[in-house]
């Protein structure tokens, strides 16, 4: 499976009634309520990565993954504008591109 083949069916789920689909229900709380859900599922996925559980951490990094597209989906940003982003990123170094976003953290 592809993050395009996820966001398509998240997609197909928003498409969905509500009372059917846990992806419905979530969005029809709006963008604010989707990036909430998203912020939880990271920090599950970070809680299993302290542990190294790696199955567990699989698990909620799927999760992660899922919650991360419902959220785009909220706000009509695609996976194809994401891979943009990280595509014109790759032109440099990564110390090199935080240093000009400001973020010279890790």
């Amino acid at each position: 499976m592809t993050l395009e083949d996820l966001e398509a069916i998240v997609a197909s789920r928003a498409k969905a009634s509500p009372d059917e689909s846990w992806t419905a229900k979530l969005l029809a709380k709006g963008p604010e309520k989707c990036a909430e859900k998203f912020g939880e599922e990271a920090v599950e996925a970070i809680i299993e990565a302290v542990k190294g559980d790696s199955d567990k951490l699989a698990s909620e990094a799927a999760d992660v993954l899922f919650h991360l597209l419902v959220m785009l989906h909220a706000r009509d940003v695609s996976v194809a504008q994401v891979m943009e982003v990280l595509a014109a990123r790759q032109s440099q170094s990564g110390l090199a591109e935080k240093a000009a976003r400001g973020r010279g953290d890790a």
